[in-house]
């Protein structure tokens, strides 16, 4: 009679012992990435998320204590935190929307097979290149009222005075802003979306020419569709990055005039090292991360069910 056991043999113990010390050797490899990440990301996340629930001060021998939901309540009464709320709204739909349409016809030019077509491409690259405060100090000198560059040309073409202080006006400020992050954010978006031109099979275009299609429907009802992901995925990217923006804007206007363009982050900014007030910062930072997933969950959701139908 045979008798039948589930007992490895010790071949396969032999075996199973070696991919153990294998994926131990492996967690050891990972060992130098992971470390930094834990270090200067995990664990200040950690701490900030804490910080928000605290009355955290700067300055020597102060004493912290736990709040609860002190700071978040302190929060929803502040008007400066909506009205900074409100800016950076308008500023990240701005800057996100033009970016898009601008980056989408640039994408759809430097798709064609046109002459010193590698040079165009090294050009629109060239905002990605510099750092948020040189372009900062840039655009601060062509918006530079007395001697500016584009005050000087509206006024030789005879469209407008000869010193406008674009980002001391608070009718102009925060559009002068957003134009400066349009021009800034532009060349990754022109990317992607360049990339995602030149993976739709040119077959679908053929058979549309074919069926009669112009190029505006083949555009419309060939490239746009097949491009759905790149579009959901480069925009969702965009509306992120340009809602945490803090550098361009310090550098630019500071949240001036009169907190015209103070985006959430800089408001944050401005509570933490200007007025000292590290916990109730850090509670904006908090409440700043779960705006932007319900944003995203919200335009996610929508984009998805149209995928689908």
């Amino acid at each position: 009679m045979t008798v039948v056991t589930d007992a490895p043999s010790q071949a396969e113990s032999a075996v199973i012992r070696k991919r153990s010390r294998g994926t131990g050797y492996a967690y050891l490899l990972l060992l130098p990435a992971l470390t930094p990440v834990v270090l200067f990301s995990v664990l200040p996340l950690l701490n900030g998320i804490y910080l928000g629930f605290t009355d955290s001060r700067a300055g020597r021998n102060q004493v912290t204590h736990f709040t609860g939901l002190a700071n978040y309540a302190k929060l929803l009464d502040d008007e400066l935190f909506w009205q900074s709320f409100r800016i950076g709204l308008i500023w990240a739909f701005g800057v996100t929307f033009i970016q898009f349409f601008l980056a989408l016809g640039l994408a759809s030019l430097l798709n064609q097979p046109l002459r010193m077509r590698w040079l165009a491409r090294t050009l629109a690259l060239v905002p990605w290149a510099m750092p948020p405060v040189i372009v900062g100090i840039m655009w601060r000198l062509v918006y530079q009222p007395d001697a500016g560059l584009l005050s000087d040309v509206l006024y030789k073409v005879g469209l407008g005075e000869h010193s406008v202080d674009w980002l001391g006006n608070l009718s102009t400020a925060l559009p002068a802003v957003i134009i400066v992050g349009v021009w800034a954010g532009m060349p990754q978006t022109t990317v992607v979306l360049l990339a995602g031109l030149q993976g739709v099979p040119a077959e679908l275009h053929e058979a549309a020419a074919v069926d009669g299609a112009n190029s505006w429907r083949r555009f419309r009802n060939v490239t746009l569709p097949a491009m759905r992901p790149v579009i959901v995925a480069i925009t969702s990217l965009d509306f992120i990055w340009n809602f945490n923006s803090f550098g361009l804007v310090y550098v630019l206007t500071d949240g001036g005039p009169g907190g015209k363009t103070t985006l959430p982050m800089l408001f944050a900014y401005q509570q933490a090292f200007q007025y000292g007030h590290f916990g109730y910062a850090a509670a904006l930072g908090n409440a700043m991360v779960l705006i932007i997933v319900a944003l995203l969950a919200v335009y996610l959701r929508r984009r998805m069910r149209e995928a689908i139908q």
